[in-house]
């Protein structure tokens, strides 16, 4: 049997021009571990529109029902050659509907139940996903509350499970006051882990206190960087995530890590022996990072990314980490949207302004049926 629809495909050329459009598109039936899952609510998360609109130029894009034609810059263009010529889907996550699964039992137990996956390809009518990437939700948990139940909740709980795998005891993270930032924040209360946040603005900051967060400082101010040495000092956090990747945040922290490690300690000319480091899981500046090295030769910077991190971790672990989600989806885990929308709307030019400028608090979500 096969299934049809629509499918949004992202295509960037070598001449730079980026053609974002819906699509007819058919469905094979699934076989083995696959299941074909009829979208019901898809989210639209950051690490998603690096594959949808990376630097193009939006708001000077040529809109038409359906379509979205834009201009990437040179640089850009030149990078994602390996992508030049391929309409790609796209779409993490969703929630919906199995309506056809594989011989397998795994598949074969997730028929006909509503399931959180990750598909990769959910900005579409179906998609088809293998039964290892999705799970069954409760019957009260409805699609919109299950669309988002997967990249930011174990992203947070996944920087939690690093911290203790690396032998770390707190934590800094930066652009704290994103939805998967104030799920941190929760789970950082109930588990008794120091965090300290960093936000942009007096309005984010009051947002994470009136979670209760207790370290929760301003970049803006122009006194950051010693009220960021001195949370880091009281709670002896010495990773730190950033979901900002260009520009110099990665290096503060790194600094204020190496400037609390510092304080009381004889002067060496290597730096504090105190192991810090900063994983960069994002790219909400994409221009190039920048390392003042003012932080010593006992430091690590790397890159994060949820899935490999799962593999390292180990089944036992993620299974944790998903049954946690499932518990408290409603409550620790639960994602708040400012609009909805077909995936005909999420192609108008208002909607791509607004989920583009990945403000805090304008959390989109895809309803394809």
């Amino acid at each position: 049997m096969t299934y049809t629809g629509k499918q949004l495909t992202t295509q960037l050329d070598a001449d730079g021009t980026l053609t974002v459009q819906l699509n007819e598109h058919s469905w094979d039936a699934p076989s083995g571990t696959q299941l074909l899952v009829k979208i019901e609510a898809t989210p639209i998360n950051p690490s998603d529109l690096g594959l949808l609109f990376a630097s193009a130029d939006a708001d000077n894009a040529v809109y038409t029902p359906g379509k979205v034609v834009a201009r990437m810059p040179d640089g850009a263009t030149r990078a994602f050659a390996a992508r030049h010529g391929m309409a790609m889907p796209a779409g993490n996550e969703a929630a919906g509907i199995v309506v056809a699964a594989g011989e397998a039992p795994a598949a074969q137990a997730l028929l006909g139940k509503r399931v959180a996956c990750v598909p990769g390809t959910a900005y579409a009518t179906y998609a088809t996903c293998d039964a290892s990437m999705a799970f069954a939700v409760d019957d009260n948990v409805s699609a919109e509350q299950a669309a988002s139940s997967f990249v930011n909740p174990m992203t947070a709980l996944g920087f939690t499970e690093t911290m203790k795998l690396e032998g770390y005891t707190g934590l800094v993270h930066a652009a704290a006051a994103s939805n998967l930032g104030q799920m941190l924040v929760k789970i950082c209360q109930e588990d008794g882990i120091p965090l300290v946040n960093i936000v942009r603005s007096a309005d984010q900051v009051k947002l994470l206190k009136d979670l209760g967060a207790t370290h929760v400082l301003n970049s803006t101010d122009a006194d950051f960087m010693a009220q960021l040495t001195d949370a880091i000092h009281e709670t002896g956090a010495m990773l730190g995530f950033d979901p900002i990747g260009g520009g110099t945040m990665a290096s503060q922290i790194l600094s204020a890590m190496e400037a609390s490690a510092s304080r009381g300690a004889a002067f060496s000319r290597y730096g504090s022996s105190t192991p810090k480091k900063v994983y960069i899981y994002g790219a909400l500046d994409i221009g190039p990072t920048i390392l003042n090295r003012a932080f010593g030769l006992t430091w690590d910077l790397g890159g994060w990314l949820l899935t490999p991190f799962m593999m390292k971790a180990g089944m036992e672990v993620v299974g944790r980490m998903r049954a946690r989600v499932m518990k408290d989806l409603t409550t620790t885990f639960a994602s708040h949207y400012a609009r909805r929308g077909s995936l005909e709307d999420m192609l108008t030019k208002d909607a791509v302004a607004m989920y583009n400028a990945r403000r805090t608090g304008e959390k989109y979500l895809v309803v394809p049926n």
